[in-house]
């Protein structure tokens, strides 16, 4: 039985994705920063471990705990959206911190018992905010984009030691609360001048078109960790699948 071990299961991509790997028989670690057994039924091949990937101290811990990893799903994230000139200086480091910083860590994290075992697959969850630029997401695409570049460059030093390196891209939903974890509002981060440039916006982003579902990342998910070509890209979500398209038509 093979082991996965993702991020940020509490909520989202990360608890479905745990779910689906859990229902098709694998032995899913499931990790949060406040871990809580009501999100999953009871099985014996679900472990849920406490997991800060902004503290040394945590990843040393839960890695240690969790033992040999087959998978790694980088899927914590921090969303921020509003005009960049609002958004203040430690929140955007904040962001980064997790969903740049911590993503690189745990991947230090489990390397190198990959490497030895020559097998591992790690799966780095973005954005479709990485496809193509989008309005008000400065910070957010920024911290995102480098974690592209960043899992491609890695892509080919792990393949060296038959390990594999993937990136989901999901599309957006409102449902998956795009600011969860934040400790900014969005309507602090839009000044009144940017309030015109801003309704139509937000108006597209509450559009039932955006179909994206937790269900489409974590098959994307599923996808990635199974394939074995060196396709780098996943995108997970209709919208993710346009953008995609488009960028690589």
């Amino acid at each position: 039985m093979q082991t996965i071990l993702i991020t940020g299961t509490s909520s989202g991509y990360g608890l479905e994705s745990a779910h689906h790997f859990l229902a098709r028989g694998w032995h899913v670690i499931a990790t949060m920063r406040r871990p809580d057994a009501t999100l999953f039924p009871a099985s014996p091949n679900l472990r849920i471990l406490p997991l800060d990937v902004t503290s040394e101290g945590s990843i040393a811990a839960a890695v240690t705990a969790a033992g040999p990893i087959d998978v790694l799903v980088n899927n914590a994230g921090i969303g921020v959206v509003g005009a960049l000139e609002a958004t203040p200086m430690a929140h955007i480091r904040k962001v980064f911190d997790t969903n740049t910083f911590g993503v690189m860590a745990m991947c230090q994290a489990v390397i190198p018992q990959m490497r030895e075992r020559r097998s591992g697959v790690i799966v780095n969850v973005t954005s479709s905010v990485a496809l193509a630029a989008m309005p008000l997401a400065a910070a957010y695409t920024a911290s995102k984009q480098a974690i592209e570049g960043f899992t491609g460059s890695l892509a080919h030093e792990l393949a060296h030691f038959d390990v594999r390196a993937k990136l989901v891209e999901p599309g957006y939903a409102p449902t998956t609360r795009f600011a969860h974890n934040s400790d900014v509002r969005v309507e602090d981060l839009i000044p009144p001048a940017y309030a015109g440039f801003a309704a139509p916006i937000f108006e597209t982003f509450a559009s039932p078109a955006l179909t994206t579902k937790e269900t489409d990342v974590a098959k994307a998910v599923w996808a990635a960790v199974h394939d074995t070509s060196d396709r780098l890209q996943f995108p997970g979500g209709a919208d993710a699948i346009a953008l995609f398209e488009a960028c690589h038509c």
